[in-house]
């Protein structure tokens, strides 16, 4: 239009970076971290953030060059989704959980400059960097986070080697007047995220300046996280850049704390400590709470607001939360969509209605939040839009500027995932007559089983609503007449017990029958660090134990 210009007057790229930089003034002498007996305010956390930046930058990294991390939820995990872009390169953070093999493929594909590790995860490191060694002479500079704890200095020690880099150091060392490097174009990459990944070759997911910016500033809204808060890391700061929260809590001039490893007395004793606001967590986390014992519950000093996502959650988790104080709301993402994607938005017509309706409504994965374009479930070969019938499956796709970049070194993973012009997730849902989308499953992971379709995720959470079982999978196992036919895994409660037709009865009597299971199996359930059941090992699990006999559960009552 006549008479307008772009100059830096009116444009600057968005970057996460200026969330640190106003809180540094606003919240200058506000707490930004609590570790054990650590702390630290948001000027400190911005003064030490400008020195490792300058640290990192003397290393020999340049703009876009990756910094790899391997830790755990401390301080220093939190300081590096700073520093890193501020000194211009890409974060990326490696899942606490990966052998050296992993480690060290990731750092090869990644190329990786320099990486940071915990004391903890100093073997795998060395592991790692043994492996690479072997098939390059490019390693990264190893730099080892001590711990900071005062309690726990006696060990720090006794597994470096001389001429260690040690992060503290390289905070210390670091010139405050270094000159923070911004993004010239919000696009440039500010993190590289691998997919929790079942498979031996996980994807570079890339996150741009921009997306992070807005999907920070859309968790805030999805939470209704206003200024100040307190909130208790649960949520590993390695899965999407820790759900961008770390960027989100920084807008605020929150508190974070920070815990080493997450367990339902840490979180109880965190809480009532700290007197903690927020938190989130998959729902392995809400199971440990709602399980937990009696005598480690504290009472909860206020409303603690609670985001669950990376696994949808069984209706009755919502409610045995809230019988404990918790206040969950459910969002919806993957690695590709920054995290959270979506909101289930809570009406206020919802109270009307009964505990389990009102439970299974707050379980939906509703809506895109405000800062994601689309969302919605289609026909993933025609791309029509299927009725909102609550019936009809499709895939659900995305659109919008928080979804990812593309997948590092792959165009092509990348051209298949945006084919016409929506992100595919592989997820399969329905749309309700309200606009909510409901998850149904993993296109690899729906049952097809005499041609009709079995939702996983459906019959877990009735299994899951058995008073004995803490948790369930369902996948298919072969059978010579049907195809396949569920097969369940649960893990019981401690002290209970359950036989198998007690949990295939139950199930008859809550579902068409032919959606029951027929073989329960009681074992404990692999998990990725992100609260995922590793479906792919239970499917070979299943697969092991053979085909059912053709004569074996014909009926379809």
């Amino acid at each position: 239009m006549e008479g307008t210009i772009q100059c830096t007057a009116n444009y600057v790229p968005l970057t996460p970076i200026t969330f640190l930089e106003r809180s540094a003034i606003v919240y200058r002498h506000n707490i930004s971290i609590i570790y054990n007996d650590v702390t630290f305010t948001w000027s400190q956390t911005h003064q030490r953030c400008i020195k490792l930046a300058s640290s990192i930058s003397q290393l020999g990294v340049s703009p876009r060059d990756v910094v790899a991390v391997l830790a755990p939820n401390i301080p220093a995990m939190y300081e590096l989704h700073f520093a890193v872009p501020m000194s211009g390169a890409v974060l990326c953070t490696l899942n606490t959980r990966h052998d050296s093999s992993m480690v060290s493929l990731l750092l090869k594909h990644s190329d990786a400059k320099i990486l940071f590790v915990d004391h903890e995860l100093l073997d795998i490191a060395k592991g790692a960097l043994q492996i690479l060694s072997e098939s390059t002479n490019k390693l990264p500079i190893l730099v080892l986070i001590l711990e900071c704890d005062a309690h726990s200095s006696s060990h720090n020690n006794s597994s470096m080697s001389p001429g260690t880099l040690i992060y503290e150091n390289l905070v210390s060392d670091g010139r405050l007047e270094f000159e923070v490097k911004r993004p010239k174009d919000e696009w440039d990459p500010i993190s590289l995220n691998y997919t929790s990944g079942t498979t031996s070759s996980p994807k570079g997911v890339i996150y741009s300046h921009r997306g992070a910016y807005l999907n920070a500033l859309s968790t805030l809204l999805l939470n209704e996280i206003t200024s100040m808060p307190v909130y208790l890391w649960c949520v590993p700061m390695f899965h999407c850049n820790g759900w961008c929260l770390p960027w989100s809590i920084a807008a605020q001039g929150g508190t974070n704390v920070c815990q080493r490893s997450v367990t339902a007395k840490g979180i109880f004793d965190n809480i009532y400590k700290h007197k903690v606001t927020h938190m989130g967590g998959a729902p392995t986390v809400l199971n440990m709470l709602i399980n937990s014992p009696p005598e480690i519950r504290k009472p909860l000093p206020g409303k603690v607001a609670v985001m669950t996502g990376g696994a949808p959650p069984p209706p009755a988790v919502f409610f045995r939360m809230e019988e404990l104080g918790f206040d969950v709301t459910h969002s919806y993402g993957l690695t590709e969509t920054y995290g959270p994607g979506s909101i289930c938005t809570k009406k206020p017509e919802w109270g009307s209605l009964s505990q389990d309706e009102q439970a299974k409504l707050k379980a939906l994965q509703g809506v895109q939040h405000v800062g994601m374009e689309g969302l919605d479930i289609k026909d993933p070969v025609t791309m029509k839009s299927v009725p909102a019938d609550a019936k009809t499956m499709g895939e659900v796709m995305f659109r919008g500027n928080t979804v990812m970049s593309g997948y590092l070194k792959d165009l092509k993973a990348t051209e298949d995932a945006f084919k016409g012009g929506w992100f595919r997730t592989g997820d399969l849902g329905v749309k309700h007559s309200n606009g909510y989308i409901e998850l149904k499953d993993r296109s690899k992971d729906i049952i097809i089983s005499g041609g009709e379709n079995i939702s996983t995720i459906e019959l877990e959470g009735v299994i899951y609503s058995h008073p004995a079982v803490v948790e369930a999978a369902v996948v298919g196992r072969p059978d010579e007449y049907w195809g396949e036919t569920p097969c369940a895994f649960v893990k019981l409660k401690e002290g209970y017990n359950a036989t198998e037709e007690e949990i295939i009865q139950f199930c008859q009597k809550r579902l068409p029958r032919f959606m029951a299971p027929k073989t329960v199996v009681f074992a404990d359930l692999p998990k990725t660090s992100t609260g995922k059941t590793q479906k792919y090992i239970l499917k070979e699990k299943a697969k092991a134990m053979g085909s059912l006999s053709k004569k074996k559960n014909t009926s379809r009552l």
